[in-house]
């Protein structure tokens, strides 16, 4: 058999050793991190020059040495796309529209105390950034997922970073997608460089407030460097996926499941958590049968041989506890009463329930956002989602009762720790004196 998973029996692993099986590696190792570091640098002080080295170095820039892709380019898209694609492209991005659109945050108002008022009102970005996958992979999907929310916030500036591929050109689909989207700005460019171009500014570039969407290590660590120069969405390493199925599953519908994302990258991890070790068997061979006729069966098999797990849990609970702790970027449960099983498994960021959910529609068409944490990361982060293109403010109001009412609270705590002007501020207003 070509496809070797590490195997493990649950119930016999020590608490070092299943620490050690969910612990990965969403973050990019120190020497990606150094190297990603210094192109942020590069570009923070050279601009469109240190953009136009790395991307001769490491690929995707446009043939001609530009970054800006021309705004025909874009428009005239379109007529080199087949009716079947766009169709399916405005398919997708009216039902990412219709999932995200109740996600517009909406202002809150409280009163804590008579002539006390408390806000939160929510504002729209100014502008953003998204990075879209490119070079030898081909994703407008990840376009759609990041341009719709923003659309949906209210950022007035969107704009669109790409690596063309190796003939120097951005893909036609992409563009296309843009054009759909009403997009009219594309930098060619990828990588560390695009996304420190975004952040800083460069003359071609214009600086931006926030940079998101999916990307590699490269990317990634880039997104690390520039954090506070700019906001990021989240740091997200290879795809991956976890499989819960219990022996009631078909067999073949898992290993299709167990594929989906393996396809992705060699480095991508993949979890098959099931509660028979026979039916691990009859999942590993419909891979091995399915594999011959996919045109990614190398990157398949090199993801589940070198990050592949198979874990035999004793029960159904036990399987969603380690499911749980490995907190998989993509969760498919296979299982009887499998919406029950989701809600068992709160540290996933995008979950499939059943047998006819497959993880491919998340991706392309169920309107659900495929812009999501990695590494564990689905612990403390979610999908990218609206509210992502905006941020909160306070906004607080006191009436002259409202300040007597918290005068002793302010006036205590303040002396308590010290800062006398916080207690003077509140008698200058109350007394006329400290």
């Amino acid at each position: 058999m070509s496809v070797m998973p590490t195997r493990v029996d649950l119930g016999a692993v020590t608490p070092a050793d299943r620490a050690r099986l969910t612990t990965r590696q969403a973050i990019p190792d120190p020497a990606i991190l150094a190297s990603a570091t210094g192109i942020v640098a590069d570009v923070a002080s050279e601009g469109d020059a240190a953009v136009r080295r790395h991307g001769a170095r490491f690929g995707g820039s446009l043939a001609d040495g530009g970054i800006a892709v021309p705004l025909d380019a874009i428009q005239r898209s379109t007529e080199h796309i087949s009716l079947d694609v766009l169709s399916a492209l405005r398919d997708a991005i009216a039902n990412v529209e219709t999932v995200h659109r109740p996600q517009r945050p909406t202002p809150d108002l409280v009163t804590p105390a008579e002539g006390v008022v408390v806000e939160r009102v929510w504002s729209p970005l100014s502008s953003v950034g998204v990075y879209v996958p490119g070079g030898r992979a081909l994703y407008p999907s990840s376009l759609i997922m990041g341009v719709v929310p923003a659309q949906i916030a209210g950022v007035h500036d969107i704009v669109v970073a790409t690596p063309a591929n190796d003939d120097g050109e951005v893909d036609p689909v992409v563009l296309a997608t843009a054009s759909i989207l009403g997009i009219g700005t594309i930098y060619a460019m990828g990588g560390a460089q695009a996304v420190a171009a975004l952040a800083y500014g460069t003359a071609t570039v214009g600086r931006v407030d926030k940079v998101v969407g999916p990307g590699g290590p490269y990317v990634t660590a880039a997104k690390l460097a520039v954090y506070g120069v700019c906001g990021v969405d989240l740091p997200a390493g290879p795809s991956e996926a976890a499989v819960i199925a219990d022996t009631n599953a078909d067999a073949r519908i898992v290993a299709a499941d167990v594929m989906c994302q393996a396809e992705h990258g060699a480095e991508s991890a993949i979890a098959l958590i099931v509660t028979d070790a026979s039916f691990a068997d009859a999942v590993l061979g419909e891979i091995e049968t399915a594999l011959p006729s996919l045109s990614r069966s190398n990157t398949i098999e090199a993801a589940l041989s070198k990050h592949g797990i198979v874990a035999i849990a004793a029960s159904i609970a036990e399987a969603a506890e380690f499911a749980d702790d490995w907190a998989p970027e993509h969760l498919s449960i296979h299982t009887d009463d499998a919406r029950r099983v989701a809600d068992l498994i709160p540290s996933a960021a995008s979950v499939f329930v059943g047998h006819w959910t497959p993880e491919a529609a998340g991706d392309y068409a169920t309107g659900a956002n495929h812009v999501l944490p990695t590494g564990g990361l689905a612990r403390s982060y979610g999908p990218l989602g609206v509210d992502d293109f905006g941020s909160w403010r306070q906004v607080q109001t006191l009436d002259r009762a409202g300040l007597e009412r918290l005068a002793p609270t302010i006036r205590s705590l303040a002396l308590t720790e010290g800062f006398t002007a916080h207690a003077y501020s509140i008698g200058v207003r109350l007394d006329g004196d400290s």
